[in-house]
Parts: C-alpha cells; sequence; structure tokens
C-alpha cells in the first residue's frame, strides 16, 4: 500500500525556520541551536524536501526568504506557539473567578462537622464554586476514579491502596449524654460504661472498629436504639439516660448545637484518622489541588484540639 499521508515536520525543523527567518544567517543559527554547521545544513535540506521549496537563497546579504518562505513563516510561529502552550501551560483555577461544582464523599456526621466550615472557607473565596455531599458507600473509589467525586473525607481504610491520601486529623472517642445525666456527678468507669444502656450507631467504618474493639476487649453494652446515623442522635440523649460513644469532633460538635455533654470515653478505644483520598488522574488538576489546600488549611491545623 502507498503512503499518501505527507511527511511530518519535526520540532526541531520548524524552530530552525523560524531562528532562520529571523536571523538570516546558517552559522548564528548553529549557535543558538547548539548545532554544528553540517548539521543545520542537513535539516535545512530536510525541511527544503518537506515544503518542497528552497525556503531560503543565499545572498551577500544573507539568506533570503522566498516568497513561498514569506507565506508559511506565520504558520510555523503559530505552530511553535501552540507547542509552548501544550507543554508550559496548565489549566488554570482562580477561585474568585471560577465556575465549578466540587462533589465530595463523606458521612452525614462529616455534614455536620466539617462542611459547614469548608462551605465557608469556599463561599469567601470561591464565590461562584458550589459544593455537592454524595454519601461514601461502596461505589466510592469508581467515583473518584471517574471524576464523578473530587475527593473524599473521612476514615476510609478501602482507600489506602491505589489513591493519594493526607492526613487531615486524628480522633479519639468520647461519650456524650444530656445535661444532668448520673454518670456526671459519679464519673464513668469502664464498669460503669458496660452496665449502661446506649446507643449505637449502625453506618460507618468508624462505628464498625468501634464494635470490633469493644468485642476484642471483652466489653459488653446493652444497646436500646440503634440509628443509621447521627442525625435524630440529639434528641434521643436529651430524652433519656442513654449514651452515645462518638467520634471526638462529632461530640464537640453536638456539645455547642444540641447542649449536650461530653466525657471521655473510659474503655481504652484505638483511635483513627480523618483523611482526605483523591484519584491519581486528578492529582495534578489545579481546582483538585486548590480544594485539597483549602480541606488542610482548615482541618490540620485542628488536629490537636481534636485529637
Amino acid at each position: 500500500m502507498i503512503n499518501t499521508e505527507p511527511p511530518q515536520i519535526e520540532l526541531k525543523l520548524l524552530k530552525l525556520f523560524d531562528l532562520l527567518y529571523t536571523t538570516r544567517s546558517v552559522s548564528r543559527c548553529a549557535e543558538q541551536l547548539g548545532q554544528s554547521q553540517p548539521t543545520i545544513s542537513i535539516w535545512l535540506g530536510r525541511l527544503r524536501e518537506i515544503l518542497s521549496d528552497p525556503l531560503f537563497v543565499r545572498t551577500h546579504t544573507g539568506m533570503q526568504p522566498t516568497p513561498r518562505a514569506d507565506e508559511l513563516i506565520g504558520i510555523c510561529r503559530d505552530a511553535l506557539a501552540l507547542v509552548r502552550q501544550l507543554s508550559t501551560a496548565e489549566a488554570a483555577f482562580d477561585p474568585a473567578t471560577a465556575t465549578r461544582t466540587f462533589r465530595i464523599c463523606m458521612t452525614d456526621a462529616s455534614h455536620a462537622t466539617l462542611l459547614p466550615e469548608l462551605f465557608g472557607r469556599i463561599a469567601k473565596a470561591a464565590p461562584h464554586v458550589n459544593l455537592e455531599a454524595i454519601r461514601i458507600d461502596v461505589h466510592s473509589a469508581e467515583k473518584l476514579q471517574a471524576g464523578e467525586a473530587d475527593l473524599a473525607l473521612g476514615y476510609l481504610p478501602d482507600l489506602e491502596s491505589g489513591f493519594y491520601q493526607q492526613t487531615l486529623y486524628r480522633q479519639s472517642w468520647v461519650c456524650v449524654v444530656r445535661e444532668g445525666h448520673p454518670c456526671l456527678s459519679s464519673g464513668l468507669s469502664a464498669g460503669q460504661y458496660g452496665a449502661e444502656q446506649h446507643i449505637g450507631i449502625s453506618s460507618g467504618v468508624g462505628h464498625q472498629s468501634l464494635e470490633a474493639a469493644l468485642v476484642e476487649l471483652g466489653v459488653e453494652r446493652e444497646v436500646r436504639v440503634r440509628l443509621p446515623g447521627f442525625l435524630g442522635l440529639p434528641s434521643i440523649i436529651l430524652s433519656s439516660d442513654l449514651i452515645a460513644t462518638v467520634p471526638r469532633l462529632i461530640g464537640q460538635t453536638l456539645v455547642r448545637a444540641s447542649g449536650l455533654k461530653m466525657i471521655d470515653c473510659p474503655i481504652p478505644l484505638p483511635g483513627f484518622a480523618v483523611k482526605q483520598h483523591w484519584h491519581a488522574r486528578y492529582h495534578h488538576d489545579a481546582g483538585n489541588r486548590w480544594l485539597r489546600s483549602v480541606c488542610a488549611q482548615l482541618f490540620q491545623h485542628a488536629a490537636g484540639i481534636i485529637e
């Protein structure tokens, strides 16, 4: 089969064309391109062959362009400008003018603990940027890879492999009760913790690890109410003597919002790290990098308070 494709012009030949048109000198081209004069002559011969024109003619005033060269120099310089733009330009993200929706995988607890502060910062810095909270589930990894989610915030050990990650803060466990609960005056020992009645949260990897740790430590507790999330937690605690064992940041949020009381959990439960996770495909995305930097600025500084 006969190849009818036109020959491709190498980038070095385009650079030679532009430089020779400017300098009108083979020796100066060789010097500026870091090549020998014979090499420049070979390149020029190749360029003449591809474009089917002498392009430059030697005269007493130097190498003068032919009409064909005059015709092509604009196209050549446009091509070089596009190559420079492709190799050096980064997709800019100016938060002040950007119009974009960031989708973040998070638990319902993060809606109350992280999202308000995050949105407050973004609303000031990026007034046209929106946030959408997406539930963390078994499809979160696929969503991050496909670009359907930009970031995942939380305790997500399943995303440890194959994803970039950054620790934001560590969490320990606390107990939340109503004001006036008997344990506030008598103190809450490990034995009393087991004797009290509790509220359990059935969703989230963090609470799965809580249940597993209690079993490993041989701590049995009577769970009278189980909830799928934290939405109804304050109302139930306020109207009963039930105890909820929650991560410290959630406990702090409940205390501020609902007037509940928080005490350290008397059981030596292992803590966990809350991280932000993102897929390698978007590691260099300017908008994604900006969002990650905002999360780091907001939440890493609070690690000493939260832990």
